[in-house]
């Protein structure tokens, strides 16, 4: 892998046993105790991929089609199949709105909890957390339990903290940019453009075709697992809506 690119796939495939969905109740109890019979469902097939550094990737395609699967293989949460080999370069981290909060916990353990899994320490979680809380304008909330909070309320909480993320690649499954009200989201859409954007490779699966049109340097099509091309947006856009 050369230092310019931040992500390299080679001959990357996936697939996930599952018990023949026509065996009898019967057979299926007998796999059940004896691993048997097991036939493989293919995800992925052969995604190769390089990602430089500092480009922003679009990962389109129907549901089902295994985006979502690939952003965990990257992450490194999924084993792709043997021989395939995926290579990074840099620190990477996951972002998803509301990953990792616990619905009993405040907002204040939230931000703790949350904080480690995008990489900080609790020292640095410490020194940021006045700032989350201001910036989520929930300055009157933070100790009550999050199960208590409006959707639009743990969206800004989930935002204010994504702004931290201490990596050099981001992977983003669907949230993107702005949440909240029409004031708070002018207000995170600049803050994640300097904050989350800049200077960071990002890989971004998406079904916003506005946000892939208006964010991405290039963008990988998936059709039934395969990449069926790796260009610019509007050609993978133009594909995408043919098939």
């Amino acid at each position: 892998m050369t230092e310019e690119f931040a992500i390299t796939i080679e001959n990357l495939n996936k697939s996930f046993s599952s018990f023949d969905i026509n065996a009898s109740f019967t057979e299926r109890l007998i796999n059940f105790f004896t691993i048997k019979n097991e036939k493989a469902h293919k995800v992925l097939c052969d995604i190769n991929l390089n990602v430089s550094k500092g480009e922003f990737i679009g990962i389109i395609g129907k549901n089902g089609s295994g985006k979502s699967t690939l952003l965990k293989i990257i992450l490194g949460a999924i084993k792709p199949d043997n021989g395939s080999k995926i290579t990074t370069n840099g620190k990477l981290i996951r972002l998803a709105l509301g990953i990792g909060f616990d619905v009993n916990l405040t907002a204040r353990d939230n931000i703790y909890l949350n904080g480690t899994i995008i990489g900080l320490t609790l020292k640095e979680i410490g020194d940021k957390i006045e700032e989350i809380i201001e910036f989520a304008e929930l300055q009157d909330f933070v100790d009550t339990p999050i199960r208590f909070y409006s959707s639009g309320m743990k969206s800004k909480l989930s935002f204010a903290i994504a702004l931290h993320a201490d990596a050099e690649i981001i992977l983003i499954d669907e949230f993107f940019g702005a949440v909240g009200d029409n004031a708070f989201k002018e207000k995170s859409q600049k803050a994640f453009e300097e904050n989350i954007l800049k200077g960071k490779t990002i890989v971004h699966v998406s079904h916003s075709m506005k946000t892939i049109k208006n964010h991405c340097d290039k963008v990988l099509l998936l059709n039934r697992g395969r990449g069926q091309l790796f260009n610019d947006p509007m050609q993978a856009i133009s594909t995408y809506k043919s098939l």
